[in-house]
Order: structure tokens, then sequence, then C-alpha cells
């Protein structure tokens, strides 16, 4: 199994999350975030002073899933996510030992 977690931009929100249901991704979390890569945040003008804006908002979504499906999970959320500009994201894949569904008690990707 792997745990995949995609930091991407808040508009491309829907737009990920259609076309991971589309490949066969049941669930997913998904978080309101702030941070900053490369770009240290940014500039903006309000009411003529000048604002530096160090933490950029950004969503953070978190699947489990097949070894089997993770590939075509990655390329799809690299597809859908990406505009191009800076600032679009990452992607970051673990391997998960183990999951377990509280309700039922099933393990590993029978908990899926």
């Amino acid at each position: 199994m792997k745990k995949i977690e995609a930091i991407i931009k808040p508009f491309k929100l829907d737009e990920v999350k259609e076309a991971l249901a589309e490949i066969g991704i049941q669930g997913m979390t998904v978080s309101e975030v702030k941070g900053f890569g490369r770009q240290k945040g940014h500039k903006e003008t309000y009411r003529g002073a000048e604002y530096t804006i160090e933490f950029i908002p950004k969503i953070k979504i978190e699947i489990v899933t097949s070894d089997d499906l993770a590939d075509k999970a990655v390329k799809t959320i690299m597809n859908k996510a990406k505009t191009g500009t800076i600032g679009d994201g990452k992607i970051f894949v673990t391997n998960l030992a183990e999951a377990i569904r509280i309700r039922t008690g099933e393990t590993g990707e029978s908990a899926l």
C-alpha cells in the first residue's frame, strides 16, 4: 500500500478529485493548509501599503491506495494539478505498513 500526499493550488481541487474518482480512487482526506516553498511567499498591495504574504494557502490531499493504483494516481494528480506556474505544489509517496478499518477490524488493502 502507498500513502500519497499532494499539496496543490486550491482552485485545482475539484478537477483533481473528479479525475481520481474516474480512475477508481474511492476516498481521500482534504485539508486547507498554508505554506511556502522556493517562492517564499509573495507581496500584495492593499490601500497603497505593501504586505508580504509569507504563507500561501494550499490544499493537501491524502490518499491511501494499493501499490497497483499508486502510479496512476500520482500521474493523474500531476496532470490535473499542473498550471505550469510557480507554486503548483508537490506530491509525496510513502510506503504504508498497515491500514485498519475501525468499524469492521479489516486490515491491509481490504480496509481501504
